[in-house]
């Protein structure tokens, strides 16, 4: 954790820096990856379809990914201990194999449906428009792609995304909010993490569901000071949504 409420907020900027560097890194791949493969023209509709092509979806995920982990080593070399893994907590236990898949399980299959069920009478079709996000991420590839997608979705994207928030944000935030007391100031970072966890992903429907899930990620990382048990819920979260394509796909 940063040694001071500067560095805490600084931590928090860091990480927002690191989220905006992301999604310019992403757009500069995804333009010279097309342009290699002779895609450079059209690379705005492919992106933009309900299932664009892997390589469209693996580069800015990778974009993403120099962005979220570069904000994170900054910060450690900076004002942290230089170690990434001693500064974000960056560690596994036994008992984290059976409380992250718990939560994650839980969390697509009984914290979603619970805080969506209210406007099922609101929303039409709120089912197909929820797992729209899921189906641009992984829906429609054959199985050597979807496999590859897959093991990023459900592997890396868990560790990268919790280096950032669980780890970079809240520790961040942990630090900045102090200063609010000793139950006050944990409360604000964790729901305030949680918060910007939902926000990042840029997609206004799943913003509930997702903050909701990011709070319980942050809780769990306050509570056990790991990453260990957010990881895996996280990628639990993920393989969720993976399998359930997978197996039944989505409605056009």
């Amino acid at each position: 954790m940063p040694a001071t409420t500067a560095a805490g907020w600084g931590w928090m900027m860091i990480a927002a820096l690191g989220f905006l560097v992301g999604q310019v890194a992403s757009a500069v791949l995804l333009v010279a990856v097309a342009a290699a493969n002779g895609n450079l023209h059209d690379v705005s509709r492919l992106a933009a379809q309900t299932v664009p092509p892997a390589w469209v979806t693996v580069t800015g995920l990778v974009g993403l990914w120099i962005g979220f982990v570069g904000s994170v080593i900054v910060a450690s070399r900076s004002t942290g201990t230089g170690s990434v893994r001693r500064d974000m907590h960056l560690e596994f236990r036994g008992v984290d194999f059976i409380v992250g898949p718990l939560v994650g399980f839980g969390g697509q299959l009984v914290l979603l449906p619970l805080l969506y069920l209210p406007l099922e009478h609101v929303i039409p079709h709120l089912n197909q428009k929820l797992a729209q996000p899921a189906k641009h991420l992984t829906g429609g590839f054959p199985g050597a792609d979807l496999a590859v997608i897959g093991v990023l979705t459900v592997v890396v994207v868990p560790v990268v995304e919790e280096l950032l928030f669980r780890g970079l944000f809240l520790r961040g935030a942990l630090r900045a909010f102090a200063g609010a007391g000793r139950r006050l100031g944990p409360v604000l970072a964790v729901v305030c993490t949680g918060v910007v966890f939902g926000l990042a992903h840029l997609e206004a429907l799943e913003t509930l569901g997702l903050a909701a899930f990011g709070v319980v990620l942050a809780f769990m990382a306050y509570r056990w000071r790991r990453l260990g048990p957010c990881i895996l819920a996280h990628a639990s979260f993920n393989l969720v949504a993976i399998l359930a394509l997978a197996t039944i796909g989505v409605p056009h």
